[in-house]
């Protein structure tokens, strides 16, 4: 009997991912549960392993084609078994083209609207309908003529004028995922930020004796503090806000390939070496492109730094579904009044950004307050599990 090899939903925000490599070719033999293909989603690589065993009889996602979830990849069935009603019922996916989206076309008065009769994949017929272009006129490329996505794409660069272009980069795979999400936390969580500036002379001590990275220091804080403010580690599911038992913090992290975010799981339970240890390995795999589905999934909050690059205060957006996330800037040497006595100290400004639909301007200026106390006067206890 023929199977059908598709798209798995890896989270419940994936909608859809992207075809790295095909380990097998077309008439190749597999067997049930081999890797069979490779696919990108929610930043991290998976293999889908074969459902039954047989003959790869079809392929019909090929390498950097983006397929939405459940559609059909490719087609396995014996070597003579008729397949022709499996392809036809497949959505037939294509790769976008490298080439920048231009505006659209203006309407003309002999454009006609879109005719349903005419054979296109789903992907094909929305994207001519968002720029008024008539089926009939573009030439089709899938199966028995049909009109596929790239067929589009490849009808607008042919039809818009000329522009100079220096440069184009496809917003796919990572990229695409990140802007996915974070439009999605902003067209849905209402923002609201609170900002405290740091003294970070005993977080500095800490950090020579122990040679530690700033970002250690902090994810112990943060895991600290939110064992004590519970509802900043938590998430709104529907009509309810559910706070989490389990304390793993994401720490964002700018690779070649765009944002990712591996997570550090119950960092409130590690001790502070082992938290540098489980961050530096995890920056490692997410620069080298080896994280897997564990290493970013099940976060409860999200620390992104930007002081290396000399930020002093920014407003990153919330990784969704958390309820916040901090914004870390640049350690300053500042003249400070203490005392009434001026004195230079290394200060940084703390900004957290939290949904104020689960999270109210008080607990968090608390929760912030608190992570800024462990700081500045006892970071010791970061080193306490």
């Amino acid at each position: 009997m023929a199977t059908k090899v598709v798209m798995p939903r890896l989270s419940l925000t994936m909608k859809e991912g992207t075809v790295v490599n095909w380990f097998k070719k077309e008439g190749d033999p597999v067997k049930k549960g081999d890797p069979l293909v490779e696919v990108l989603s929610e930043k991290v690589t998976y293999d889908v392993e074969a459902p039954a065993s047989g003959i790869l009889r079809r392929i019909l996602a090929l390498e950097g084609d983006e397929v939405p979830v459940a559609e059909t990849l490719g087609i396995i069935a014996e070597k003579d078994e008729p397949i022709t009603e499996i392809e036809e019922a497949a959505v037939t996916t294509a790769p976008p083209e490298r080439i920048e989206k231009v505006a659209p076309l203006p309407e003309k008065e002999m454009v006609k609207k879109v005719r349903e009769r005419v054979p296109a994949s789903p992907a094909a017929k929305r994207l001519a309908r968002e720029y008024n272009i008539d089926l009939a006129e573009v030439g089709g490329s899938g199966p028995e003529g049909r009109i596929v996505e790239v067929d589009v794409r490849r009808y607008i660069e042919e039809m818009a004028p000329a522009s100079h272009v220096r440069e184009v980069i496809p917003l796919t795979g990572i990229r695409k995922t990140t802007a996915e999400r974070l439009s999605y936390s902003a067209r849905t969580a209402p923002h609201s930020t609170v900002t405290m500036e740091v003294d970070m002379s005993n977080a500095v001590k800490l950090r020579e004796k122990t040679r530690v990275s700033y970002t250690d220091i902090l994810v112990k804080a943060v895991a600290k503090a939110l064992g004590e403010h519970r509802i900043v580690n938590s998430t709104l599911d529907g009509e309810q806000i559910k706070i989490y038992e389990d304390i793993n913090i994401g720490v964002a992290v700018a690779t070649e390939k765009g944002l990712v975010v591996p997570v550090i799981r119950n960092a409130n339970k590690k001790t502070l070496l082992q938290v540098a240890s489980t961050v530096k390995e995890l920056v490692e795999k997410a620069r080298e492109g080896k994280l897997v589905k564990e290493d970013v999934t099940g976060g409860t909050f999200t620390i992104t730094n930007l002081g290396m690059y000399g930020v002093e205060v920014f407003i990153p957006i919330i990784n969704p579904p958390e309820a916040a996330i901090l914004g870390v800037g640049k350690i300053t040497e500042k003249p400070v009044i203490i005392k009434k006595e001026i004195q230079v100290k290394p200060m940084m400004y703390l900004s957290l950004a939290y949904d104020h639909r689960i999270v109210d301007g008080a607990p968090a200026a608390q929760f912030l307050q608190k992570v800024k106390q462990i700081l500045e006067k006892s970071p010791e206890l970061v080193n306490i599990p």
